[in-house]
């Protein structure tokens, strides 16, 4: 039996890997990187070991570094999680010649099912059905196509090519990208589906030869390949799902499969579906399947690592359950990562976390807490956020009510754009493949309506005024913003979400009611200004009465930020100072970095004339490339930063004048 078990992994699955060892007794142990020491997978793990190395990212990957943490410690067994080296056959071979457990299917399988090309065709044997694919790239005559990594999954190193031109540039960025992330920069190409579904079968495999299926799942929803919406069952005739598991079944048993593993599928417009890849690791949407089934899958996998049977009688799949990837990342800039501290992370009426439901209600699994600081360093997901109904549309409406009432305050997320696809005709009526979000960019709107973001930033400056005269060391009774000269208004002026200054001004009686306010901001002027009677502010809370209707604020202030969520969506602001500090200006035309990275091409020269859209150079952070585009016709006029070179955020990359100095 398993007795203490170390994770070769971070953060949400490392956590959820623990819960299931303390309810069954086995004891944990957390590996961590410098950046990690703090994190709350490491304070939750009985024994924490160090990993030294050159780069957070980088300690994870050192198997010998892995595996004399697990001897210092005393496990007898290692579970790999999900990413780093889940998937390595050599870890999971290391680990077994070391006399530990492996928590996974065997080195050979893993091997077998790396090698996408080489378990397309092992597959395809097997009666797996299967997309024409191609290593050459003077064969390819009919577009689209799909550039897929050989090693890894996760979407990296996956470009859509639609012409013969762009596929020699896509064939070499997916290099590069696979290569950085999985060491491997082996590509294929595959024939792209257009309207094209994700969904895939969870499948077990025990030692003594038993291979099931316990569901399938919906993963369309996707931004650069990668999931972000996942729900079980997937929406499809029984006919489908059928066939869908015996294929999924056949392929588990084609490599004597053992274990928890996912086989992933491209389900056609007309039905017909063909393999894309066999995941020999716990996936991330692994929960939707639990809350289904009532299955602990992790506890499973313990089972089936010990030597055990799978049990007899497996439990169906009822209700449906939802899922979303919280990431910490802004969508509309084009899904650019996001890091900073989470000064407040707050999911209301969450039922349980890391394990499962006895009705209808959420489950929060997540790698941070609030005070967390997101880096640079790993993959952008924070936490995934679960519902389950006893239909579609109940685990819809209440997943997406929860993450619209979140408290998500510090860090850019994805959170809008989450609720508004939940909320999307679209998404209500199935209508969904991999292409979702390119037809609807309806749903990277901010939920707060841009005409409310006055009203917003007024009960902001109503709250901050009322923590001030709160905290007064004088006077502290009187009224806020109480004056000998009561006609002269109160002025706050904020930065918005989008940079533009508003400036609002409010004028309160002598008993303290809001006798009047205005503002002056893009939104304020192209919209009639409400009437808003002021019922309540305290340092945390405004409430307003907003042409006849009541309406809640909550504020939260940390330093010169103010976080508001109200009714309408939540807006992040940054109070002025009313006398600014002088600072240094960049030159007109400048492109700054907007995360910590690491330049790893350069496109144009000094001199080159670029049109408006045109790659100027290729930043990598968060294991993706970001290339930054040139935002204007001109003449490219510094390029201060080399090949090579690594940038904080707000450095200067290139510079583009508009003018031609010829």
């Amino acid at each position: 039996m398993i007795n203490r078990l170390l994770v070769a992994n971070r953060g949400e699955i490392a956590r959820r890997v623990f819960a299931t060892c303390r309810a069954v007794g086995v004891q944990t142990v957390a590996v961590h990187s410098d950046a990690d020491a703090d994190a709350p997978f490491v304070a939750e793990a009985d024994q924490a070991v160090r990993l030294p190395g050159r780069t957070p990212a980088e300690t994870y990957l050192r198997v010998d570094l892995i595996l004399d943490a697990a001897r210092r410690s005393g496990a007898d067994a290692v579970h790999p999680g999900y990413g780093f080296l889940a998937e390595n056959a050599e870890f999971a071979a290391a680990v077994t010649d070391a006399g530990l457990t492996w928590v996974g299917p065997p080195a050979k399988v893993i091997a077998a099912m790396g090698d996408k090309l080489a378990a397309k065709a092992l597959l395809a044997e097997a009666g797996v059905p299967m997309l024409p694919s191609w290593t050459d790239t003077d064969r390819i005559t009919d577009f689209p196509v799909l550039v897929k990594a050989s090693a890894g999954g996760g979407g990296r190193g996956m470009r859509i090519v639609r012409t013969a031109d762009e596929l020699a540039e896509a064939v070499a960025s997916a290099r590069r990208e696979a290569a950085a992330a999985f060491g491997d920069g082996t590509v294929f190409i595959e024939r792209y589906v257009e309207r094209g579904r994700h969904v895939e079968v969870q499948i077990f495999g025990d030692a003594h030869g038993r291979v099931v299926a316990l569901g399938d799942r919906e993963c369309s929803i996707q931004r650069r390949h990668q999931k972000i919406v996942e729900e079980a069952p997937a929406v499809v005739p029984d006919r489908v799902r059928t066939a869908l598991h015996e294929a999924a079944v056949a392929a588990g048993r084609a490599v004597d499969y053992l274990g928890a593993g996912t086989v992933e599928f491209l389900l056609a417009p007309g039905g017909e579906f063909f393999f894309l890849e066999m995941n020999t690791r716990l996936q991330v949407e692994h929960p939707v399947t639990e809350l289904c089934t009532g299955l602990d899958l992790v506890g499973l996998q313990l089972l089936v690592a010990e030597g055990e049977p799978l049990p007899a009688a497996l439990p169906a799949s009822a209700g449906h359950a939802i899922e979303v990837r919280l990431c910490a990342e802004d969508a509309a800039a084009g899904w650019r990562p996001a890091t900073g501290t989470l000064h407040r992370f707050s999911v209301g009426d969450v039922a349980t976390e890391f394990g499962g439901l006895a009705g209808p209600g959420l489950r929060l699994d997540s790698g941070v807490l609030a005070g967390s600081v997101v880096g640079v360093h790993y993959d952008s997901m924070l936490a995934k956020l679960v519902a389950w109904g006893r239909t579609r549309a109940e685990a819809t409406r209440l997943l997406a009510s929860a993450l619209a009432r979140a408290e998500l305050h510090g860090v850019t997320t994805n959170r809008d754009l989450l609720v508004r696809v939940l909320r999307s005709p679209a998404f209500a009526a199935v209508e969904i493949d991999t292409g979702f979000l390119d037809r609807h960019p309806e749903v990277f709107t901010p939920l707060l309506p841009a005409d409310r973001l006055p009203v917003t930033a007024l009960a902001a400056a109503l709250a901050t005024a009322a923590q001030r005269r709160a905290t007064a060391p004088v006077l502290s009774g009187l009224p806020s913003g109480w004056r000998n000269v009561p006609a002269v208004p109160q002025t706050t002026r904020f930065l918005g979400p989008d940079g533009d200054e508003i400036e609002i001004r409010y004028r309160l009686d002598r008993v303290g009611r809001l006798a009047d306010w205005s503002s002056t901001s893009a939104a304020q002027e192209s919209a009639e200004r409400p009437t808003v009677a002021l019922v309540e502010a305290t340092a945390d809370r405004a409430v307003l009465d907003v042409d006849g209707v009541r309406r809640a604020y909550r504020v939260h202030r940390v330093g010169s930020a103010v976080f508001v969520d109200g009714p309408d969506g939540a807006a992040s602001l940054a109070e002025l100072p009313r006398l600014p500090l002088p600072t240094t200006a960049v030159a007109a035309g400048s492109l700054l970095a907007p995360l910590p990275g690491v330049v790893t091409r350069v496109h144009v020269e000094v001199g080159q004339r670029v049109s408006a859209g045109d790659p100027l150079l290729t930043l990598e952070a968060m294991k993706l490339e970001h290339p930054v585009l040139a935002p204007i016709d001109g003449v490219v006029a510094e390029l201060p930063v080399p090949t090579g070179g690594q940038v904080k955020t707000g450095a200067v990359l290139a510079v583009v004048d508009e003018k031609d100095p010829r």
